[in-house]
């Protein structure tokens, strides 16, 4: 019986040996394990941060793109309206300008037109007088083609300016001389006109040369 105990006293002591001899090693082995967590939760989120900067910044990257492929495309489109309205204007010009060159020689035309009648009138006349002494038919010829000159320069626009006897105005007249005023009711009007003044279409093309009464 007592060399059983003895073996079992022997059993006992190596487990005790064996468990302390485990001891030492299991714990530091579960420090290094805990330290290979915490490690890796570290790393896990700086990796998250990381990500998260990243994603931040692709996102901002991404909304500067698109904001520069907007703005260009808006001013491709205004470049586009810009040309196609400079092509407008100048078109217009062109058809202006041309439009302005076809008044002017249309205006002419009705003009040379107008007169040619007259200067058959005038030609007439002169054959006629040829042949003829009377004074009055002659007067009454000349005053026939005046009147028909007349009719015609009224329907072009040209009227007369009438400056007579009217106050004196630097838009419609021009003094070539003054006279001394024999009343006051004559100062500062027309006393005399020496040659007749025109406007077309209210426009004045020839200034009234008057005597002005000071």
């Amino acid at each position: 019986m007592k060399k059983t105990n003895h073996n079992d006293d022997e059993l006992t002591d190596n487990l005790n040996n064996h468990n302390e001899d485990e001891n030492p090693v299991t714990e530091p082995k579960d420090e290094s394990v805990k330290e290979k967590i915490e490690d890796t939760k570290d790393e896990e989120k700086e990796e998250k941060k990381a990500d998260s900067f990243f994603s931040k910044k692709g996102g901002k990257e991404k909304k500067l793109k698109e904001e520069i492929e907007k703005l260009t495309s808006e001013k491709e489109e205004l470049n586009d309206k810009f040309l196609r309205l400079f092509s407008e204007f100048d078109n217009y010009k062109k058809r202006t300008n041309k439009e302005k060159i076809d008044i002017i020689n249309t205006a002419s035309e009705k003009v040379i037109l107008g007169l040619l009648p007259i200067i058959d009138d005038f030609e007439r006349a002169i054959e006629y007088n040829k042949e003829t002494g009377e004074i009055e038919v002659v007067k009454e010829g000349f005053e026939l083609i005046y009147n028909k000159l007349s009719s015609l320069m009224k329907r072009m626009g040209v009227e007369e300016i009438i400056a007579q006897d009217k106050i004196f105005d630097t838009d419609y007249h021009e003094a070539v001389t003054h006279f001394p005023a024999t009343s006051e009711d004559q100062k500062g009007k027309v006393m005399d006109v020496v040659e007749k003044g025109y406007t077309l279409n209210e426009k004045v093309i020839r200034f009234s040369k008057v005597v002005v009464a000071n």
